[in-house]
């Protein structure tokens, strides 16, 4: 198929499939046709590699890993027990992303229950970052060195 037909099919658009060519992630053939620029030609095959694509970005791979993984399939070196250390080490990425989303919520949400609380009693505070001032009010300064 040709790059429209292959980005309706991965639903993407055609400027990002050029991209990910670009990138080395996807590698379609190149036809007879089209003179000094060639078409060029995916298959099905090629449609589920932009899914795992997106798959993996959706994980929180970035797209220069996502080349290191698709490289290593390639070249036959992605084993089950590579692709479970890749996942693994993922795994501990998002979750301590998690944690820390997870701490902010708890922040924002009791910033917001002091503020409608009339801000009444110690200011809450997000580890690392104190008091923020966003209520109009300027935080208190610490005179401690």
């Amino acid at each position: 198929m040709l790059i429209s037909e292959f980005a309706r099919a991965a639903g993407m658009s055609v400027d990002t499939v050029r991209f990910y060519v670009r990138q080395g992630l996807l590698r379609p053939q190149t036809g007879t046709k089209g003179g000094a620029n060639p078409y060029q030609i995916f298959d099905a095959e090629q449609v589920n590699g932009a899914r795992v694509i997106r798959l993996l970005q959706s994980l929180g791979f970035s797209l220069k890993e996502i080349g290191g993984v698709a490289e290593e399939y390639r070249r036959g070196d992605m084993t089950p027990e590579r692709g479970r250390t890749i996942m693994a080490g993922q795994l501990g990425k998002l979750e301590a992303k998690r944690d820390g989303l997870d701490a902010m919520i708890a922040y924002a949400r009791a910033k917001i229950a002091w503020m409608d609380g009339g801000n009444r009693g110690p200011e809450p505070q997000l580890a690392g970052f104190g008091a923020c001032g966003i209520d109009g009010t300027q935080p208190a300064t610490s005179t401690a060195p």
